[in-house]
């Protein structure tokens, strides 16, 4: 059977930047009507973007969220199963990576459809990179635990593993500056921590100290989307 593929295409991790768009992202979004979004707006709002005079009324889309029932899922790549190329884009950096999309993603491989990733930017390989930190071994976190006794733990325990592997992980924006001052409480002065900030924006900031340091530092995190990395000695 001859199946249609899908493509993971990466979206911009904050205003809209050319610098990201490739022939062959113009040209999938040019010739694909069927889409998985991680929410309608944005999507729409990036098709837009790379090709203006697509006619969006013919666009199929599907929804990939934490409002999805996985049930539905695989129905998702119906058009796939029909001969039809698909893109998957979720609202920023690149499908798959700390985003709901790998749910599709495995279930393609699952159905035998083609997966072919595009590059583009990801805030958590991007932050990495620039951190000086060890790009060897590392770790995706993802979010630490809310509850202030279990956060504490998580903190202490991931700066014990970061010795020989590089621990990184986020917070939700608005909580951005809390989490700064725990971690400038809970790590030995001797630490090293990376706050990667608005990554690609014109505001980016990428700073790589020891705790001792950051401890005289005076920043304001809220409502920046920012990646933390720490590695201690």
């Amino acid at each position: 059977m001859n199946y249609g593929k899908l493509y993971l295409v990466p979206n911009h991790l904050g205003e809209f930047n050319n610098d990201i768009i490739t022939n062959s992202i113009i040209n999938i979004i040019k010739n694909i009507d069927y889409y998985i979004f991680e929410n309608e707006k944005p999507g729409r709002a990036y098709i837009k973007n790379i090709f203006p005079s697509k006619d969006q009324s013919k666009l199929e889309i599907y929804l990939i969220n934490k409002k999805t029932n996985l049930n539905e899922i695989d129905s998702f790549l119906n058009p796939c199963k029909m001969g039809l190329n698909m893109a998957l884009i979720s609202d920023a950096g690149c499908p798959g990576i700390a985003d709901p999309g790998s749910e599709i993603i495995y279930n393609a491989h699952k159905n035998g459809i083609k997966v072919i990733p595009l590059v583009g930017p990801s805030s958590i390989f991007l932050a990495l990179m620039s951190s000086g930190m060890n790009g060897q071994n590392f770790k995706f976190n993802g979010y630490l635990p809310i509850e202030k006794n279990e956060r504490k733990k998580t903190i202490k325990f991931l700066e014990k593993k970061s010795i020989l592997t590089t621990q990184i992980f986020m917070e939700t924006p608005y909580r951005n500056n809390k989490l700064f001052n725990e971690l400038i409480n809970e790590l030995f002065p001797e630490t090293k921590l990376c706050i990667a900030c608005d990554i690609s924006l014109k505001s980016e900031s990428i700073k790589t100290m020891k705790i001792k340091e950051w401890k005289n530092k005076k920043i304001d995190l809220n409502r920046k989307p920012s990646i933390f990395l720490i590695q201690s000695e």
